[in-house]
């Protein structure tokens, strides 16, 4: 299950002026929440969704008072590795979950995920400026 409670965040240095922040996490893994191709692979029987989900999940924000905390960052994305989760679900959490965290003026999380079954999945999520 994703822990959000594994965000932490810093006071943002430069809170007067506005800019971007970008981060491409190139190792973000969950699993299919309806089973793996292979089904009656046996070792598939032994996760609690399906087969492994690989992506990149791409974060841009503008910060307000705070920024996200790198490591923390790592953390609660890797607590998704063996939660069951449609793709949609897992970058609008993950979008939620930040946006509750840091509080940013602005942010977008794009969810670029691996072929499968040949086809691509590209989910956007993006909060309206403040």
């Amino acid at each position: 299950m994703p822990k959000p409670e594994l965000l932490e965040t810093f006071a943002n240095p430069y809170s007067d002026r506005d800019y971007e922040i970008h981060m491409d996490c190139h190792e973000f893994t969950s699993l299919c929440p309806l089973g793996g191709i292979e089904s009656d692979a046996e070792e598939l029987a032994l996760l609690k969704g399906g087969a492994p989900d690989f992506g990149t999940i791409r974060i841009t924000y503008r910060p307000g008072e705070s920024c996200v905390e790198l490591k923390s960052l790592k953390l609660y994305l890797w607590s998704f590795r063996n939660d069951g989760i449609f793709y949609e679900r897992a970058v609008n959490r993950i979008h939620d979950d930040l946006v509750s965290a840091v509080q940013p003026k602005w942010m977008r999380v794009v969810g670029d995920f691996n072929l499968r079954g040949g086809i691509k999945s590209i989910i956007t999520v993006e909060t309206p400026s403040r």
